[in-house]
């Protein structure tokens, strides 16, 4: 939402929203001059249509409540009002588009080929999910031919966009609070791919190279029968060296300044949108010094009492999975682009909806077996009711059920979750907070901590 709003307002549009909340992405509208309620109240919907020649346009997003006391006004002042994926959708149809979908990498993908665009002088409009380093911000008008947008399968909606190029990450089964099956969710990508007017897919992802027909492919495990292939040279945990084939034919190799193969998968199906855009392989591979993840992937907040603190978004098994061995690769590498290769990793881990903890147990407790430690927060509901099994103690019990020798323990709540990580994680230790809700608090609380606290429970293994 705060993406559009910044493309809007730089693109001449007169913009209004509230936010309960203070922070640097409200603060970088209201820099722009976007107007920013403090409240959410019917009387902000009274205040933007005073003394007006054209009613306002009230967007929402699915996070919108029909009890919100701003779209009840809205609806009662009878104003047009179109949910985020209308709008996001206009702009993708106004200019020659890239959207990005799948159900991993999405955000770090789009990243990356803003990123790269950016770096070669393309001047992209950029709508992402998270912070794009090169810009600071989740939103970008540019002056450019291109627009990158990130598309959220989570609700349906991105089967309104019709990109000119459509990507397609990977695809499993995830949102279980929509998506019945993954029969639903293939049929919904199919829908997405079919509207866009060339497809570029992971030929690496068993169920897409089974459900769909892509325009062109890529791969980082073959360069036989697909159209793009970064093949590794050397992993370790500070950068990536890949050789790049096109057509079966190698093109040369690359550096890229990020540990972790499925980051060299995303950063291949960057490279392979910039090529099918017509940029040179030469330019777009001089703009790789340039690539960094987005804000909240593996994102190093500092250092606490001989601890390095990242954050990162990952909250379905396979993320989790990937995260674990990225980090994995750097404590067995000894290289890091961290301030010192850590020793161990304890994986602080949040688990993401009940619906999700549910469906996906067996699979976070495989997934968090990577770690040296397990320490895990109470469920973040995001809005959902608590489901009967959905725990995180139902959780450290399958922890436990697969790997007997594991610590693990269970925080009552964020704060003796904090006290937890002061006792039972070492100097020396990569301490790794997991999780799409508000556990990337966990190291402004580290810093905040007050030594007086009650001694917290004991590990138990």
């Amino acid at each position: 939402m705060s993406a559009l709003a910044l493309i809007l307002v730089n693109r001449g549009h007169i913009v209004s929203g509230s936010d309960t909340r203070e922070n640097t992405t409200v603060e970088r509208l209201r820099a722009q001059g976007v107007r920013v309620f403090r409240d959410q109240s019917a009387a902000n919907i009274d205040a933007i249509c005073c003394n007006v020649d054209l009613l306002p346009l009230v967007v929402i997003s699915t996070a919108i409540p029909k009890s919100n006391p701003e779209l009840k006004a809205a609806k009662l002042s009878q104003l047009k009002i179109l949910h985020r994926s209308d709008l996001l959708a206009a702009l993708i149809q106004a200019q020659p588009s890239i959207a990005v979908a799948g159900s991993h990498g999405k955000t770090t993908t789009s990243t990356l080929l803003t990123t790269l665009l950016a770096t070669t002088d393309q001047d992209p409009t950029a709508v992402i999910g998270g912070v794009v380093p090169y810009y600071d911000s989740n939103g970008h008008a540019g002056k450019g031919r291109l627009l990158v947008a990130e598309a959220d399968e989570s609700d349906g909606s991105l089967v309104k966009f019709q990109a000119t190029l459509g990507v397609i990450t990977n695809l499993e089964l995830d949102h279980t609070d929509h998506y019945a099956n993954l029969d639903e969710l293939i049929n919904t990508m199919k829908r997405f791919g079919r509207g866009c007017r060339r497809l570029l897919a992971n030929f690496d992802c068993p169920i897409l190279k089974e459900h769909f027909d892509a325009t062109a492919w890529w791969s980082v495990k073959t360069s036989a029968g697909v159209d793009f292939a970064a093949l590794p040279i050397c992993l370790n945990g500070d950068q990536t060296i890949a050789d790049i084939y096109e057509q079966g034919q190698r093109m040369g190799q690359i550096t890229l300044p990020m540990p972790g193969l499925h980051n060299l998968s995303n950063a291949m199906a960057a490279i392979a949108a910039c090529r099918l855009e017509g940029l040179s392989f030469e330019d777009v591979q001089q703009g790789l010094a340039d690539l960094q993840p987005p804000g909240r992937r593996f994102d190093f907040r500092g250092t606490w009492e001989g601890r390095q603190i990242v954050d990162d978004y990952a909250h379905h098994p396979s993320e989790v999975s990937a995260t674990l061995a990225m980090a994995r690769l750097i404590v067995n590498s000894g290289r890091s682009q961290l301030p010192n290769p850590p020793k161990r990793i304890f994986a602080v881990f949040q688990p993401h909806r009940f619906s999700r903890t549910s469906e996906f147990l067996y699979d976070f407790a495989r997934a968090l077996g990577e770690a040296d430690a397990v320490l895990l927060a109470p469920v973040y509901s995001a809005g959902e009711n608590p489901i009967q099994g959905a725990t995180s103690e139902n959780l450290a019990k399958a922890i436990r059920s697969q790997h007997p020798s594991l610590p693990v323990a269970v925080a009552e709540n964020l704060d003796q979750l904090t006290l937890l990580v002061q006792k039972h994680s070492l100097k020396g230790d990569l301490v790794l907070a997991m999780g799409a809700g508000n556990i990337n608090n966990l190291w402004r609380q580290l810093t905040r901590l007050d030594n007086a606290k009650r001694c917290p429970p004991s590990l138990a293994a």
